[in-house]
């Protein structure tokens, strides 16, 4: 580690060193210290300079307006942006100022207010003016980005607001919100720096690079700039720490789906009547009258695609459905169609979130999952990791009606059994092998030495699981063939080695 440090620190030297030799020999071929000077000059202004107090005073006065700007500008956009994405009228409302913000100069701000306000606060206005829409627009887009399937999960579970914003919105903002700042650090100090030239405030960075040129004082001029440089970096030090620390941070949950845990004590019945959901004209379902009472296991044994997750998402709220009600139960809990795990965070967060315990969350998991698993990244889980923990939430928010849409996967003990027991997939493997092994005998006769066969069916966790690996196990028996198995949707790859 250390000496990795030291490499970079060496690199950033010899990078440095080859800027100022280039800056030395420009100064050289120009030979005029009107227009360039050495490094070696500037470096000497720059000291009689730093033993001055206006030099100070000029630098603290510059960096706090231009540093009051900037803050001033992203804290009024990202509440603003948090406005417009929670109320889509707030955002149609501030579209024509972003637009005008963005397509008129910097230098025509400038001079209107200049002579609306003076020159005092003229490099605070610019400044805002240059980073509100930049991270307006940004964090309005990365708030937009948010996974929509953990938006969805969010809300069946009831998580707090707060707990949506630091596991679900925050890590969608990153992206948006490091870039934002990243070039609104920059234009901040170009701009800021900019308006105080053209206004002369006293005391000020800006002031001084304007007597420099007057004067034609080309080394202040330089030792200035490096001074705006040296602030800058330090600024943007500051603010990107800020940030980092921000991101790392993992607070606690500790409040959990309240309102689910008061009402799973209660027995309930959920009633539906005469629920119907169509898309683009053509009913899904309709007339579905029924009552699950509170303490029941059901079951929905129906074919793929007749609509059972959409009768699941009219039941917790999700989809409005065309006609009908459901009424008695306002508390749900559900393991969905994929994990919709916050994949950046471990498992024991993910349950933490909803039970607002990490010690229960840990004692629950620690009966499906290994130990060393526990405080994984989720991203960094196997498939079927990650659907044990999405079970175990479920079955662990204690609400008054748990769905489970295809909750195993197609490599499960219980759904091999289904599968078999209702003999449709045997039959369709049976057509499958006829197909492949036709194609196999053709390959290896023309010796060819790749062919792909892909399954797929809704979710990915069932049917196609079983057949792919039943194909696989087939192959490799008949023909001895090397055969390589990927299952995509639950990141599990098998390679079945050649006899032949």
């Amino acid at each position: 580690m250390m000496q990795n440090k030291g490499k970079i620190y060496v690199k950033k030297s010899i990078i440095l060193l080859f800027w100022l030799g280039v800056w030395q020999i420009l100064a050289m071929c120009v030979d005029n210290f009107l227009l360039v000077v050495t490094p070696l000059q500037a470096l000497r202004a720059l000291l009689t300079l730093a033993g001055q107090v206006e030099f100070w005073r000029s630098a603290f006065d510059s960096l706090w307006r231009i540093a009051f700007g900037f803050l001033l500008g992203a804290v009024l956009a990202l509440l603003l942006a948090a406005i417009s994405y929670r109320y889509p009228l707030a955002e149609e409302v501030l579209r024509p100022f972003m637009v005008f913000c963005k397509a008129v100069p910097v230098a025509v701000f400038a001079v209107l207010l200049l002579i609306w306000w003076g020159s005092s606060m003229l490099a605070v206005a610019i400044c805002f003016l240059v980073v509100f829409p930049n991270i307006y627009l940004n964090t309005l887009e990365g708030l937009k980005s948010a996974d929509r399937g953990l938006l969805e999960m969010a809300e069946v579970f009831r998580l707090p607001l707060g707990t949506q914003f630091f596991y679900i919105y925050r890590p969608a903002l990153k992206p948006f919100l490091l870039s934002a700042f990243q070039l609104s650090l920059g234009m901040c100090w170009k701009s800021g720096v900019a308006a105080e030239v053209i206004g002369t405030p006293s005391h000020s960075i800006g002031g001084a690079l304007y007597l420099a040129k007057i004067y034609l004082d080309t080394a202040d001029l330089f030792a200035w700039t490096a001074g705006i440089v040296v602030l800058s970096v330090f600024f943007e030090k500051i603010i990107f720490y800020g940030i980092e620390v921000f991101f790392r941070w993992e607070p606690a949950c500790k409040d959990p789906s309240m309102p689910q845990k008061i009402a799973g004590r209660e027995q309930r019945t959920l009633c539906v009547r005469n629920l119907g959901k169509s898309f683009h004209n053509q009913w899904i379902f309709r007339h579905v009258d029924h009552e699950f009472h509170s303490g029941e296991p059901y079951v929905l044994d129906n074919p793929s695609g007749s609509g059972k997750t959409t009768f699941f998402r009219c039941l917790c709220g999700l989809e409005r459905p065309e006609e009908g009600e459901v009424s008695e139960m306002d508390a749900f809990a559900m393991q969905f169609q994929e994990d919709r795990l916050c994949e950046d965070c471990s498992a024991v967060k993910n349950l933490e979130m909803i039970l607002g315990d990490v010690s229960q969350a840990r004692t629950a998991l620690t009966q499906l999952l290994p130990e060393e698993a526990l405080d994984q990244p989720c991203h960094e889980l196997s498939g079927g990791m990650k659907r044990r923990v999405s079970l175990v939430r479920a079955m662990e928010a204690e609400a008054q009606c748990v769905l489970l849409d295809e909750p195993f996967t197609g490599l499960d003990e219980p759904v091999i059994t289904f599968l078999e027991e209702d003999g449709e997939i045997l039959r369709f493997l049976d057509h499958v092998y006829a197909l492949v092994d036709a194609s196999v005998k053709r390959y290896m006769e023309r010796g060819f030495s790749n062919l792909s066969v892909c399954f797929g069916c809704t979710g990915g966790q069932h049917r196609s699981v079983y057949s792919a690996q039943h194909l696989a196990e087939h192959l490799n028996k008949k023909f001895g063939v090397k055969v390589e198995l990927v299952h995509r949707e639950q990141n599990i790859e098998r390679t079945f080695e050649a006899t032949i």
